[in-house]
């Protein structure tokens, strides 16, 4: 006789970083979602560089931590992995509704701006293709849509928002070419993204997030 699987959902305490105070005089809200392994204090300090008296940075970090090698030293965090992976991607979609709820309330006037870095990149697709909410740009950076995902909703989501995929020409992980087979099945979905490279690996470029600043 096989044990009986039940759930439970239970509070618990999620951790932002922030550049920046949210008001009605904002006027640009980005929220920028990690990779795996990496933890949001350090994740945020690439965008130092976008704050400005109009415009707040959040850096969400992601529920679950771990420990990158071993049982001590260094910690990083992923938003889910293959266990139980649906609830894993209710968990933090119901996360990151929340922390949107909560900046809106107090940046009304803001325009919503999505980054989402490696692992994060397929976050913040799964998230906002459930949004009811306006969407002003999305930038998947070094990572694309999830395979697995539905791109009639990310049309009826993220129609009207710029979208532009960035990643370094020396990424390991993510090559031109995984890009530009991407790029047909979501054009095929009516969407029109633009892409920006740069010279490096797997990791952020500060002229880049500027260049994005401006777009």
């Amino acid at each position: 006789m096989a044990a009986t699987h039940r759930t439970l959902q239970v509070p618990r305490t999620a951790h932002l970083h922030q550049w920046g105070d949210l008001s009605s005089d904002t006027r640009h809200l980005w929220i920028v979602c990690h990779g795996y392994g990496q933890l949001a204090k350090y994740f945020i300090r690439h965008f130092e560089g976008l704050h400005d008296p109009e415009t707040v940075v959040i850096a969400p970090e992601a529920l679950s931590r771990f420990y990158l090698k071993d049982f001590n030293g260094r910690v990083g965090a992923t938003w889910m992995t293959k266990e139980e992976r649906l609830l894993e991607i209710e968990d933090y979609i119901r996360y990151l509704n929340l922390v949107r709820e909560q900046a809106m309330a107090l940046a009304p006037n803001a325009q919503l701006h999505v980054l989402g870095f490696s692992q994060g990149a397929a976050t913040v697709c799964r998230w906002l293709a459930q949004a009811q909410w306006p969407v002003a740009q999305l930038i998947l950076w070094a990572g694309v849509f999830p395979e697995d995902m539905e791109m009639a909703q990310a049309k009826s989501a993220l129609g009207n928002a710029k979208i532009t995929y960035v990643y370094g020409l020396q990424d390991q992980f993510v090559s031109d070419e995984k890009v530009q087979a991407q790029l047909t099945r979501v054009r095929e979905a009516g969407l029109e993204p633009s892409i920006l490279t740069f010279t490096g690996k797997h990791e952020l470029n500060a002229d880049i997030l500027l260049q994005l600043k401006t777009l």
